[in-house]
């Protein structure tokens, strides 16, 4: 029997109870296997998120130790103390080394990890405690740096201070990673220094510079610090919230629980979520200013202009503008323009300074202006540099600049202290080592005058001890910065042992026998 086919016009049949009826198009039947293919995919990932990831979390334990850590203890307080005194003197010294090392002490990351932690399962008791080991901690970082400050020769307002006066979108990206590097650490159970470190990092220093405008009563890194501390805290806080309650962490308040307790947390949430949007508001703003001008630059010259620096200050008002562009042609109203233009986008009132620089049409020649410029630029600095080097080491070495010599060629620094009242040969050797530790790449001398070498260089069965291998680093230092050689006195086996660790050094040495504990003396004087 022939079999049937079916007229390329009609739709192919299906067997029913009635017959038969049409089987449904081709392309609609790929649109619902997508659609199923689609759903088993998030099904599939809800139950691997719910089953494989929250399952594995231990809820209590980890709400257990959050709430131990947030606790206002004498250890707490100290550590925020010592770590905002390390920052503020990093601040300072303007040395991002310093400031990084005050990070590791700072503990400031737990109660504000509780204030996450505490609004995502509504504990009330819990948030309390937070916030207030919070503020203790806020308080006191700032009347300590505050004091330092006051009490400090140097009260100028540096590079590292200065950024910290002025929040960006970039400051609020710090703010946000790590807080959710702190709080998954934290929930996995994977927390450590690092990511307090991390946390830190956007606390503490700004913290320290409030102290700073508190001491100095300058009212805009006062408020410029503040502003980015309260935005970088509430970020944190709100991130470890949503973080928890990514992980399941729900609401624990039952009918017991007060009205009171239950409006107490949404006021606490809805005052961290306002300054918050306003903050964001306000960053949004000065980014889009930020293109506004740079793009009212660019319109005005030739393809060719490269903008070589471009800064902007919204603190105040007006917007200060300075700019500096390389150009091909100048405009004597190229400035006027643009600061009218300015005013009108922006809806303030705008001061710009522009400085033309005339270069080839080139663009390869704009360039070569601009690396030029750029050259000139890191010369000036190199520049301040050693002049603020040249200072701490006549300060130090209690001369003045002009008995430093520096060799910025070589990056050699060299002063020739005074004596020092109370001042070891090991205290000069500190000091050089503090201040060469500023100053990577730099070669730091610090001559001392000649004193007493160490009395007493001790020795074991195996050889010198931690203290004795001590003095003889101070023994080594002081003889290459006097160039004098050195004569060790005492017991011959160890005389000799001594004597062969310095003339490895490059030390020249002589021995003697004698009586008493191992000793080193100056020769050839």
């Amino acid at each position: 029997m022939d079999k049937e086919t079916t007229p390329p016009d009609q739709k192919p049949l299906a067997p029913s109870s009635s017959g038969y009826t049409p089987l449904p198009p081709k392309d609609g039947a790929a649109v619902v296997g997508e659609g199923m293919s689609v759903s088993r995919v998030l099904f599939s990932v809800r139950r691997w998120w719910r089953e494989d990831v929250v399952g594995t979390v231990v809820q209590s334990a980890v709400i257990e130790k959050r709430r131990a850590e947030c606790a206002l203890s004498e250890r707490y307080l100290f550590m925020t103390a010592m770590s905002a005194g390390i920052a503020v003197l990093g601040l300072l010294l303007s040395s991002p080394a310093v400031v990084i090392g005050a990070m590791l002490l700072s503990p400031l990351m737990d109660p504000i990890m509780g204030l996450g932690f505490a609004l995502a399962i509504g504990d009330y008791q819990w948030l309390k405690q937070s916030a207030r080991s919070l503020a203790w901690g806020t308080v006191i970082a700032i009347a300590l740096t505050a004091g330092l400050v006051y009490l400090s020769p140097i009260q100028t307002i540096t590079p590292e201070i200065a950024a910290r006066t002025q929040p960006n979108l970039f400051d609020l990206f710090v703010a946000l990673f790590s807080a959710l590097a702190g709080a998954y650490a934290m929930i996995r159970g994977r927390e450590g220094t690092i990511v307090g470190v991390a946390i830190a990092t956007a606390l503490m220093p700004p913290l320290a510079t409030v102290g700073f405008g508190l001491a100095t009563w300058n009212w805009t890194v006062f408020s410029g610090a503040l502003h980015l501390y309260v935005t970088n805290l509430i970020t944190i806080a709100l991130t470890a919230l949503v973080m928890a309650r990514m992980y399941g962490f729900k609401t624990a308040l039952s009918s017991r629980n007060s009205l009171f307790q239950n409006i107490a947390v949404v006021v606490v949430f809805v005052a961290l979520a306002i300054p918050l949007a306003l903050s964001l508001q306000q960053i949004a703003w000065q980014a889009n200013a930020q293109r506004i001008v740079r793009a009212e630059i660019e319109e005005t010259f030739d393809t060719n202009t490269i903008i070589d620096e471009l800064e902007i200050e919204f603190g105040g008002e007006p917007v200060t503008i300075n700019a500096k562009v390389l150009t091909s042609s100048l405009r004597s109203d190229a400035e006027t323009d643009i600061e009218r233009a300015l005013a009108g986008r922006l809806s303030q009132s705008v001061e710009l300074s522009l400085t033309q620089l005339k270069v080839d049409t080139s663009a390869s020649a704009a360039e070569r202006a601009q690396l030029s410029e750029a050259r000139a630029n890191e010369e000036e600095a190199a520049l301040e540099r050693a002049e603020a080097l040249a200072t701490r080491l006549a300060l130090v070495a209690g001369v003045t600049n002009d008995d430093v010599t520096i060799d910025r060629t070589r990056r050699r620094a060299t002063v020739r202290a005074k004596q020092l009242v109370g001042a070891t040969l090991a205290s000069y050797r500190a000091l050089e080592m503090r201040i060469a530790a500023t100053e990577p790449g730099w070669t730091i001398e610090l001559l001392p005058p000649i004193g007493d070498l160490p009395q007493e260089i001790a020795f074991d069965e195996e050889g010198p001890t931690p203290a004795g291998a001590q003095a003889l680093a101070v023994v080594e230092w002081a003889a290459q910065r006097v160039d004098l050689p050195i004569m060790l006195v005492g017991n011959p086996v160890e005389t000799t042992q001594a004597a062969e660790i310095l003339a490895r050094r490059g030390v020249s040495v002589t021995v003697e026998d004698g009586f008493g504990p191992l000793r080193a003396e100056w020769g050839g004087r």
